[in-house]
């Protein structure tokens, strides 16, 4: 088998069936594929967009589990030799799957090859970026980041640091030599931790901008959902900077990173209170509830 979908679905709605209707559409006929769909214990109906549909293989969890677990769950059970990691909300445009093989085909020290990631409006998203550090934790306290950080733009495939894992063609070789995705990692900085130890290793991580993907990235207006997803993700960048570059370099990145959101805080025209969140949650990330929490509670109830 040549290449694997490996969809990762939690409460998806609509956007489930969008996501494979652009698979079907775009998928290269001589090219042989499976599609495998992992559902994440959703209890809003959306795994029926998978279940039954012609070539697909769900996978139905009865229990709530993170991000980086369900990725490797999905690349366990792939059978191609490459995978292309999606999110339920990203919808593959034409040309991206030829694209993302041709780069991993090119280059054989080459594990991952993103998307370049859209908008709803086709607004180019920032999607890859220079592995974190003390030096882009700096930049990021002046704001400088999309200067010094930012590495998606441009029309030339080249190498970077990590790329946002929405729409991310891993070579599967590559992800089992390094154990898979780190599910210590629940949400966020999952993919960035992957990344590092394909790095480590001596594989390449690849921006593609010939490759694009519409990425709708639902967002709850549930300000507790808003929030707990806030909590996960300076919780998920604490233990990327612990595990790779030690505790007290991690203890310096809390204080930058709180700084550029303690000055948004003080502006006029901001979300003030989201911003004193992430401010606060930078600095003290081992506070609050997460999405973790909130998924074991969901599990428990499921009990």
């Amino acid at each position: 088998m040549e290449l694997s979908f490996c969809v990762v679905n939690t409460n998806g709605g609509p956007l489930l069936a969008r996501c494979l209707d652009a698979i079907e559409r775009t998928a290269p006929a001589d090219v042989e594929h499976e599609v495998l769909v992992l559902d994440n214990a959703s209890d809003d109906g959306s795994a029926d967009a998978a279940r039954g549909r012609t070539g697909v293989r769900l996978i139905e969890l009865e229990r709530r589990t993170g991000k980086a677990a369900n990725d490797s769950t999905l690349l366990q059970a792939a059978s191609g030799r490459f995978c292309l990691l999606l999110n339920e909300d990203a919808e593959l445009c034409d040309g991206a799957i030829d694209a993302l093989l041709g780069a991993l085909r090119h280059d054989e020290r080459a594990a991952c090859a993103g998307a370049q990631l859209l908008a709803p409006d086709g607004t180019p998203q920032p999607c890859a970026w220079r592995l974190p550090s003390l030096a882009t934790a700096l930049a990021g306290a002046v704001f400088l980041h999309r200067i010094a950080t930012v590495q998606s733009g441009g029309d030339a495939v080249r190498e970077v640091g990590w790329m946002q894992s929405s729409a991310l063609m891993v070579r599967r070789e590559a992800a089992a030599q390094v154990g898979w995705f780190d599910p210590d990692f629940f949400v966020y900085s999952d993919e960035t931790d992957f990344q590092k130890r394909l790095h480590d290793a001596g594989w390449r991580v690849l921006y593609v901008p010939q490759a694009r993907a519409v990425h709708h990235e639902q967002l709850s207006t549930d300000s507790a959902a808003a929030a707990r997803r806030i909590t996960e993700f300076h919780r998920g960048r604490d233990r990327y900077m612990r595990k790779h570059h030690g505790a007290i370099q991690a203890a310096i990145v809390r204080a930058l990173s709180a700084i550029p959101y303690a000055i948004r805080a003080l502006l006029p025209g901001r979300d003030r209170q989201r911003m004193r969140l992430h401010a606060g949650r930078a600095l003290m990330p081992s506070h609050g509830e997460g999405l973790r929490e909130a998924a074991e509670r969901f599990n428990a109830r499921a009990v």
